[in-house]
């Protein structure tokens, strides 16, 4: 949540410096109720290792995810990046898709729901029954 105010704090700032205009950071945080010390701290945030592999490993699921024309779930997926060296579990898998807003697409099973019409060929009389006796 806080990450979004920063973004478009940053966004504003730079835009206003853009058109040469002065604006006050500090009170744009102060309105929007962020610390100032956070939102500098946020400025000089590098991602760490464990980030980075986790973007990594996003980008990997969605470029299978699309390759497969959206069809893969977790279970492929996984299947997919431990062929290419990668470990990770599947319930990992799953949460990032999550995460991404990315599900597979489930295809329902075709089923005959009709029967044909035509009865009189297959059909047989095997009680010998008269049902029209003269």
């Amino acid at each position: 949540m806080t990450e979004a105010i920063y973004l478009e704090v940053t966004e504003k700032a730079e835009a206003a410096h853009k058109a040469k205009r002065r604006v006050s950071v500090s009170g744009m945080l102060k309105i929007l109720g962020v610390s100032r010390s956070g939102y500098r701290a946020w400025l000089k945030h590098v991602p760490s290792n464990a980030e980075k592999r986790r973007e990594s490993v996003k980008a990997k699921i969605k470029d299978i995810y699309d390759k497969s024309k959206q069809n893969y779930g977790a279970p492929k997926i996984t299947q997919v990046l431990r062929k290419t060296g990668e470990t990770i579990s599947e319930r990992t898998v799953g949460q990032y898709m999550k995460q991404m807003g990315i599900k597979a697409q489930w295809v329902k099973p075709w089923t005959i729901t009709t029967r044909d019409s035509d009865f009189s060929s297959k059909l047989q009389n095997i009680l010998d029954e008269q049902f029209n006796p003269e």
